[in-house]
């Protein structure tokens, strides 16, 4: 049960986005009558601005009343930008624009910060901390030099914003009292599990506020990857990494948004926008674990043409089966076999087996025909994304948080592959590497290798049959002999059962004894 503190953050929190114009802004038409009395009143309230056209207000408010409600917001924000099955497509493009920056905190906090949370003083830990140069709704980095066997090095420092925690645990008691009265209140909503994407965003922050979880995934990436051509991540001083603090190496480089510097340096282009695109697969098919972040201010060239990704407070995992239902989709759109790609949804337990199949196929289809016979610059990523959950929607596949994540990374990816490139085809540069995964995990070497573990298994089996036998033949002696005797208890079994009956039945009794009581006083009182 939500408090009354609860309750009246919402209040707060709900009239900062009708002053915004972010409650009238987001009602669409299709929402009902009650939905667009509630648009109409709240537009009453909103504050009245210069309006160039509709999509630029609406981000712009969105983004302002984001901003207003403060860190936890903006984080709410930059998650649902990734859950475009929650939000609508449109909407999830206006989040997407959400810049995840806030006011710097004073650069002495954060020392004291530094020193709480690794047990040292500055001085022994960096020669020079200098004034952050980003600050985020979780952290804000420092430049800082320090002495490596008489070298100086550059290194970037992440601090934790101060409060963030407590703040966030606050607001997100309001977050899943909206899920909640969503759940109860709107029967469209329940399909999408809006308190589960509560607890999935609450699970993500927690993780994104534990910078040495950061600094693991940092580690698990490098490691993944080390033999990755063109790609890696920055080096973790684990010696200067805790809780609140992470130091990483500096990056030297080029950033993607920069694409005059990119051409300045004398970097490929395109074959970086290759690069980019198959490392994203190459991580998330082979390794089942890639950066969710991937935007242009997440991405550097340095000076050798490697592409270096940084920032890894948002990561996503694949099991075997997400991957297998990835690279099938994916090959399957490629050669356009769309009872391949519907068979995998039912394979994966995706959609209900009373659907039928060649149904569903033909509904792919409409996907995944726009896609061939065109120029690569005209193929919307955003427009398949919202036709495949309409079709979700329309078979009763549930949203699956983990495949939505992956989706719009996808997309995020396309999209700056597609400013280096304009004319880039994702699903070209795609082929290789899934077509490679699949050769590998779905063909003749995968069965091999299944047989290989079966054949392994088998033969532990083998040595452990004769105890297996034993414990069977006990078994069947213990259930013949309950079948005629009863079931038998030991002593001490049998006295704890008494004891535990005498005290429900005393517990009974003083239940009996203060509703009698109760009930007395309350006729009493009517008297």
């Amino acid at each position: 049960m939500a408090s009354i503190g609860t309750y009246l953050r919402l209040v707060r929190d709900g009239w900062v986005l009708v002053r915004e114009g972010v409650v009238s802004e987001l009602i669409s038409k299709d929402m009902g009558r009650q939905a667009m009395f509630i648009s109409r009143l709240a537009g009453l309230f909103a504050r009245s601005r210069k309006k160039n056209n509709a999509s630029d207000e609406r981000s712009d408010r969105l983004a302002r009343g984001i901003a207003k409600l403060g860190p936890s917001y903006v984080k709410l924000g930059q998650f649902l930008a990734t859950r475009a099955d929650v939000v609508g497509t449109d909407i999830a493009a206006d989040l997407g624009l959400l810049q995840d920056q806030m006011a710097p905190f004073a650069k002495d906090l954060a020392i004291k910060k530094i020193e709480e949370s690794l047990g040292r003083s500055i001085d022994k830990l960096y020669d020079v901390v200098e004034e952050p140069i980003a600050a985020a709704s979780v952290a804000q980095v420092h430049p800082a030099i320090v002495t490596d066997n008489e070298v100086k090095k550059k290194l970037a420092v992440k601090v934790i914003r101060p409060g963030v925690r407590i703040r966030f645990r606050h607001d997100l008691e309001v977050f899943y009292l909206v899920s909640h009265l969503q759940e109860k209140f709107i029967p469209a909503a329940r399909r999408l599990r809006p308190v589960e994407v509560t607890q999935t965003l609450e699970q993500t922050t927690k993780i994104e506020m534990d910078l040495r979880l950061e600094a693991a995934a940092l580690s698990e990436i490098a490691e993944n990857t080390k033999d990755d051509p063109d790609f890696r991540v920055p080096i973790v001083d684990w010696e200067r990494t805790g809780r609140d603090v992470l130091t990483m190496e500096w990056i030297d480089g080029t950033k993607m948004s920069d694409i005059d510097g990119l051409k300045a340096a004398g970097h490929d282009l395109n074959h970086i926008a290759e690069v980019l695109i198959q490392s994203f697969l190459r991580h998330t098919l082979r390794d089942g674990f890639f950066h969710a972040d991937m935007h242009q201010g997440n991405l550097f060239v340095d000076k050798d043409g490697c592409l270096v990704a940084v920032d890894m407070g948002i990561v996503g995992r694949l099991g075997f089966k997400e991957r297998r239902f990835l690279a099938e989709i994916i090959f399957g759109f490629i050669t356009r076999d769309y009872m391949r790609v519907a068979q995998v949804h039912f394979d994966a337990g995706y959609v209900a087996a009373k659907h039928n199949v060649a149904s569903f196929a033909q509904a792919i289809r409409a996907i995944g025909e726009p896609i061939h016979g065109q120029s690569a610059e005209t193929i919307s990523m955003a427009k398949l994304l919202t036709l495949l959950f309409e079709v979700t929607e329309l078979f009763d596949m549930e949203a699956r948080s983990e495949l939505v994540m992956l989706q719009k990374t996808m997309v995020v990816v396309e999209g700056v592959a597609r400013t280096l490139n304009p004319n880039f085809n994702m699903w070209k540069a795609s082929e290789s590497v899934v077509s490679e995964w699949i050769r590998s995990n779905l063909g003749p070497a995968r069965f091999a290798a299944d047989a290989k573990d079966g054949l392994i298994a088998l033969h532990r089996l083998g040595k452990m049959a004769p105890e297996i036998a034993m414990q069977a033949e006990k078994m069947s002696s213990e259930i013949s002999y309950m079948t005629e005797h009863g079931l038998r208890f030991d002593e001490q079994t049998a006295k704890n059962i008494g004891k535990a009956e005498a005290h429900y039945a005393r517990g009974g009794r003083w239940a009996l004894w203060v509703i009698a009581i109760s009930l007395a006083m309350m006729a009493y009182s009517s008297i």
